[in-house]
């Protein structure tokens, strides 16, 4: 999706100057894999999630090569070779390499059964499962862990959620918010097994069960492997660019190699790695800056932000909304109705939000953040929302 959009943003700034080639190791165009969370849900089709089809790439005069990945790159020739023995020549090389699933190294983790939620092919094996099997098992609770236990219940299926910390999605979530979801879920038939570390898969010919290492055991005829991500750098540490989490970039999105550029999820900035869509669009336009002409475009990261509906759950969070010392919590809870906020000011700035229920203010939240706003004269209204501190934009 990085790739892609950068491309995008460089055909708005300068179409015809580049001859293009894009290099896929999926058998298909681009598509939005945000959205495979609905597909397995039911509530989509594959063909309503893809954003660019091959006719896209004929139209912009892009030659896509699908099902072919790049395996090697020679910086001094300033060339690539691909699987299945394509050379091509580049004056700037992109990568866009995305990121793989984590599967954890346990016995049993190559069984038929074990999948990762990753690409459509992952899908396709989930929903062939469902028509099959019966009982599920997640790990990891999770962004990811949770879309995929909410769309294979919807598809039928009794599904355990298995994570390894005492509280679910708490990159996104504090612990009260979590708390409240996990309820709503709990409410909507999933099961969750909190502290619970994966000691192995059990079967033979397919997986039976999943085994933790206090003893217990759950059955499990489908295994989900949902408990993060990795940057995919293994083409970038082979041609010699500079890698540690990610690839390592600088303000322009350039790695150690001048002619080799990297956007996404497989790059690293200021020692940081996004997953999530709007830092990778940030990048894709400043890339597309300095990809069209010289220019002086910086990026300078990004303030993460996540706004979702988990099962019909309205979630939002920002920033840095854990607090801790020198901050100040303002909070409203109202649980019959589902609702909780917290916001974090420090130093008379808002520093972080977390919302569940009514998210309504998120993105209000999210400009004071980046915009390090001063908003000490509502400190006693704040958590109400805009429409109590600025009435007057509101009604505008």
């Amino acid at each position: 999706m990085a790739g892609v959009r950068t491309l995008e943003e460089l055909l708005k700034r300068a179409p015809g100057h580049y001859d293009i080639t894009v290099f896929g190791e999926e058998p298909h165009g681009n598509y939005n894999r945000i959205q495979l969370s609905p597909v397995l849900a039911g509530e989509k089709q594959m063909a309503d999630i893809i954003t660019h089809a091959p006719s896209w790439y004929a139209a912009q005069g892009i030659r896509l090569i699908t099902g072919d990945a790049i395996v090697t790159i020679d910086r001094e020739a300033k060339t690539v070779t691909s699987a299945a023995g394509k050379v091509e020549h580049y004056d700037v090389l992109l990568l866009a390499t995305g990121s793989k699933p984590f599967v954890l190294p346990v016995p049993g983790k190559n069984l038929p059964g074990v999948v990762s939620f990753r690409d459509m092919h992952d899908v396709d094996t989930m929903l062939a499962a469902s028509r099959s099997y019966s009982h599920a098992v997640v790990i990891g609770g999770g962004l990811l862990g949770l879309e995929a236990a909410n769309g294979l219940a919807k598809r039928g299926m009794t599904v355990s959620v298995v994570h390894l910390s005492d509280c679910i999605m708490e990159r996104q979530l504090d612990k009260p918010a979590a708390a409240l979801l996990q309820r709503s879920l709990e409410s909507r038939g999933l099961r969750f097994l909190l502290h619970a570390a994966t000691a192995e898969l059990v079967g033979t010919e397919r997986v039976l069960s999943v085994r933790f290492k206090d003893g217990r055991e759950v059955p499990a005829d489908l295994v989900v492997m949902a408990a993060g991500i990795i940057p995919n750098t293994a083409l970038a540490k082979e041609s010699g660019l500079e890698c540690e989490r990610g690839i390592v970039v600088d303000d322009a999105l350039r790695t150690s190699d001048p002619s080799i550029y990297a956007v996404g999820e497989c790059a690293q900035h200021r020692k940081v790695c996004y997953g999530l869509v709007a830092p990778l669009y940030e990048q894709a336009a400043i890339c597309a800056e300095h990809l069209a002409q010289p220019s002086t475009a910086s990026y300078e990261g990004s303030v993460v932000f996540t706004k979702l509906k988990v099962t019909g759950v309205d979630l939002f969070s920002a920033g840095n909304f854990q607090g801790g010392e020198g901050s100040e919590e303002l909070l409203f809870r109202d649980p019959k109705r589902g609702i909780y906020k917290k916001l974090v000011v420090r130093e008379g700035r808002l520093d972080g939000a977390v919302l569940v229920g009514d998210t309504r203010d998120g993105g209000w939240y999210t400009e004071l953040i980046q915009q390090k706003a001063h908003v000490g004269h509502w400190r006693n209204k704040l958590v109400f929302g805009r429409s109590f501190c600025e009435p007057e934009a509101q009604a505008a």
